[in-house]
């Protein structure tokens, strides 16, 4: 035989190999068993181990210059003239609240009203607290509205307060953001003589 002759059988012999080979490549493969679904409590169980944490949702939160920045008591605000025919008289005080530029705004919150004897010549004016109000909060709009005076643009309380109030006071104001925040105001209210 001939090396020519000898090339060529092992070139054909290659050739129908790699041609063997090939063809198998084609081919799909066989398919693969299902997995068993878990049925009734195991799927309720696996669920439950993958199922995130509950997380509390977010505090509200207001756009950068919208949100109240400043609480201001309105000189509106003046302890009710002396009675004698009743125990406790009425307090109406009017607190705005303005936002980063200034302006008057209505926003939910939660008022906290503290009343305190003043004293005199003092680096710490505030003495002992008189009252404490409850919190109005003022957080659900029906509320908010009630307290709001839109000629005003500010809210109005009214607070039962001792009788027979006749000196000088500090009325504290806090107002308690929903982003956690808290702005005070003090206010010199002085009684009747």
């Amino acid at each position: 035989m001939r090396i020519a002759d000898c090339c060529a059988a092992n070139l054909a012999g290659l050739l129908s190999l790699l041609i063997f080979l090939c063809s198998g490549c084609a081919q799909t493969q066989a398919p693969t068993p299902a997995v068993a679904q878990p049925v009734g409590r195991e799927r309720a169980a696996m669920a439950k181990d993958d199922a995130p944490e509950a997380q509390e949702p977010p505090l509200p939160s207001v756009p950068t210059g919208f949100a109240p920045a400043h609480i201001r008591v309105l000189p509106l605000t003046e302890l009710p003239g002396s009675t004698a025919s009743s125990q406790t008289e009425v307090l109406d005080a009017y607190v705005s609240l303005r936002d980063a530029s200034g302006r008057q705004i209505k926003a939910p919150g939660v008022f906290r009203f503290e009343l305190y004897q003043r004293v005199l010549r003092s680096g710490q004016p505030k003495g002992q607290r008189l009252t404490i109000w409850p919190d109005i909060d003022l957080t659900h709009p029906t509320t908010n509205d009630a307290y709001w005076r839109d000629f005003l643009r500010a809210y109005e309380f009214k607070l039962d307060t001792p009788a027979g109030l006749h000196e000088t006071y500090i009325l504290e104001v806090t107002y308690m953001c929903p982003d956690g925040r808290r702005l005070t105001a003090e206010y010199l209210l002085k009684g009747s003589r």
